[in-house]
């Protein structure tokens, strides 16, 4: 696919009007950094466009397919014309084109991510894996990406993506509402938290949260199993460090219908020696 971005020998370079060229309506990024952008208009300026934009014609106009931070840069510092290569190419591949030209150079967000992945689901009925083969992702990667897509849109908005990395966000929706996810958001912000630290205060306020006390007693069981994990993590990483301590220790569980049983064996150290 990614070959369908590259001049061809047969296709000629035409000088356009910058004027006639309308943005890509499948571009999936939403976020131009200015200072590149000034950076590359500085590099236009002195040395001109190198690389042609790839537009496709519509009836009176041209429809860009990949290029958008060229032709803005170019369209910055007063640019009339632009070189570019004209070609015809359906809805699908010049929205497949957009998203991969961004994947490729590393352009996007992880919401710009997922939110092309959807597109391409949505509107040309692909299943996960076609995507996946169409950029070269694996399936689990887009399904991942995807998931982000479940928080609500005033989490997202909140969310300063210089400080809140992928692994942040996925996080979050272990939490069940917008409310609880804003609470956490909050103390990353204040209180600077990494990913771990964020799961584990995500964790606590899973125990903690009145909203624990549900009507509903399905939702009151799901919730006492999540609980029950927790705990169980919380012994785990208790033994965990104890033997960095030098302690010998063992743990075992029996998972039965109605509880789960632990047994912990601390060696003395004492009893090390004699044996």
């Amino acid at each position: 696919m990614w070959d369908l971005v590259q001049e061809k020998k047969s296709e000629q370079v035409r000088e356009l009007e910058i004027d006639l060229i309308r943005p890509n309506p499948y571009q999936p990024r939403r976020y131009f950094d200015s200072f590149q952008l000034e950076e590359l208009a500085r590099s236009i300026k002195e040395f001109g466009v190198i690389q042609p934009i790839l537009v496709r014609q519509q009836e009176n106009y041209y429809e860009l397919i990949a290029g958008e931070r060229r032709l803005r840069a170019s369209h910055n510092i007063g640019r009339k014309t632009i070189p570019a290569i004209i070609r015809a190419m359906s809805n699908q591949e010049v929205a497949e084109i957009a998203l991969i030209e961004n994947l490729q150079r590393e352009n996007l967000n992880y919401f710009e991510e997922a939110e092309g992945y959807q597109r391409l689901l949505q509107e040309f009925n692909l299943t996960q894996e076609e995507v996946a083969r169409r950029v070269g992702k694996g399936q689990s990667t887009i399904a991942n990406k995807l998931r982000l897509l479940k928080l609500p849109p005033q989490i997202r908005q909140e969310i300063n993506l210089d400080v809140i990395t992928e692994r942040h966000a996925r996080a979050l929706l272990k939490l069940p509402n917008a409310a609880g996810q804003a609470l956490v958001l909050k103390a990353i912000y204040e209180q600077g938290l990494n990913v771990r630290e964020t799961e584990l205060f995500i964790e606590k306020q899973l125990v903690l949260s009145p909203e624990h006390l549900l009507n509903k007693k399905r939702k009151r069981v799901v919730r006492a199993i999540t609980d029950i994990r927790i705990y169980l993590n919380a012994l785990k990483s208790a033994i965990t460090a104890i033997r960095e301590a030098g302690i010998e220790v063992k743990m075992r569980e029996k998972d039965y219908v109605h509880y789960v049983e632990v047994l912990i064996q601390i060696y003395k150290p004492q009893s090390l020696d004699k044996e």
